[in-house]
C-alpha cells in the first residue's frame, strides 16, 4: 500500500478531505523523524515504538577492490510493533502467500 491509498482509505472511512488527511500524515511523519533526530523514542499504544538502535561498529568488506573497511558506531531508525499489533497481524495472515506480497 501506498502513501496516497492510505489517504484515500482515511478519507474514505472519515469523511475528511483527503488534502487534510495527507497533511495529518505528512506532519505524523515529521514530527516521528525530528523525535527520532532528537534521540528520543516515539510511543503508540497499541501499534508500536519508533525508536533509535545504535549499531556497533565493525569491519565489512569492499568487495570491488577486496579491502577491508572500518565501519564505524553509528544510529538507525527502527519500528518495533507492539504485542496486540503483531497478534494481530499474525492470525489475519495465515492465508497470505508471498506471491501476493510481491504485488507492490
Amino acid at each position: 500500500m501506498r502513501k496516497a491509498d492510505m489517504v484515500a482509505r482515511i478519507a474514505d472511512k472519515t469523511g475528511i478531505p483527503k488534502v487534510d488527511v495527507l497533511v495529518t500524515l505528512e506532519t505524523f511523519f515529521k514530527e516521528v523523524k525530528t523525535s527520532l533526530t532528537e534521540g528520543e523514542a516515539v510511543y503508540v499504544r497499541g501499534f508500536g515504538s519508533f525508536i533509535v538502535k545504535k549499531r556497533a561498529a565493525k569491519i565489512g568488506r569492499n568487495i570491488k577492490k577486496n579491502v577491508a573497511v572500518e565501519i564505524p558506531e553509528h544510529f538507525i531508525p527502527a519500528f518495533k510493533p507492539a504485542k496486540e499489533f503483531m497478534q494481530t497481524v499474525k492470525e489475519h495472515a495465515t492465508g497470505v502467500t508471498e506471491s501476493s506480497s510481491d504485488e507492490d
